[in-house]
């Protein structure tokens, strides 16, 4: 029987690895949770991408304005983050399935956080480009998942099956946009939205 994922599991965190919103909240929303006493919530990865066909909505990185790029590097430099890098041809040509099926497959073995958080990094920190895959490896190296079962996992049919489950249900739940928390039947997207969040995962 099909679980309902806003009854019965802990707050959802859903984001995309062309994000680098998804990234500045990827760096603290565990710390954030842990110093409320919430439980810890469940990583997501979906495709931005089929949000945007879906929604027909135009993200705000498709047309971005230096005041958007300048928060970005503001918020990263206050929370001791590295100036925040892009790799030529963001953002349209970083809606790559590829971290995103491996961060899918590293959810098999518990490893989805440690392996966001290191892609993240690469894209955001390092300015690499996550459509090649071997760099989504170096990422995979990080959290101890072997280059080669991460190579069959994102060919895997059941692997992509899953993002897309993952992608629809996200959709089906209204989010518009990464990164989004879900917490219960409400949602909160935006980096700034986390305490919030968090706020009502408390009380739930």
């Amino acid at each position: 029987m099909r679980v309902d994922p806003v009854a019965d599991r802990a707050a959802v965190f859903y984001y995309d690895f062309s994000s680098p919103y998804s990234y500045l909240a990827a760096e603290r929303i565990s710390g954030l949770f842990a110093e409320a006493g919430a439980r810890q919530p469940e990583w997501v990865p979906i495709s931005f991408g089929h949000l945007i066909r879906v929604t027909g909505r135009v993200p705000w990185s498709l047309r971005p304005e230096q005041a958007e790029l300048d928060e970005i590097q503001r918020r990263a430099a206050e929370r001791g983050l590295p100036e925040v890098r892009y790799e030529p041809g963001w953002p349209r040509d970083t809606y790559s399935l590829i971290p995103l099926r491996a961060a899918t497959f590293a959810k098999r073995s518990g490893r989805v956080v440690s392996f966001s958080l290191a892609a993240l990094r690469q894209r955001f920190a390092a300015g690499r480009d996550l459509s090649d895959v071997d760099n989504v490896l170096i990422a995979a190296a990080a959290c101890e998942l072997h280059p080669k079962a991460v190579l069959k996992g994102i060919e895997t049919e059941s692997v992509k099956l899953e993002l897309r489950a993952a992608t629809d249900e996200a959709t089906a739940l209204g989010v518009e946009g990464v990164p989004t928390v879900a917490v219960g039947e409400e949602l909160f997207w935006g980096d700034d939205r986390l305490e919030e969040a968090v706020r009502a995962a408390s009380a739930a």
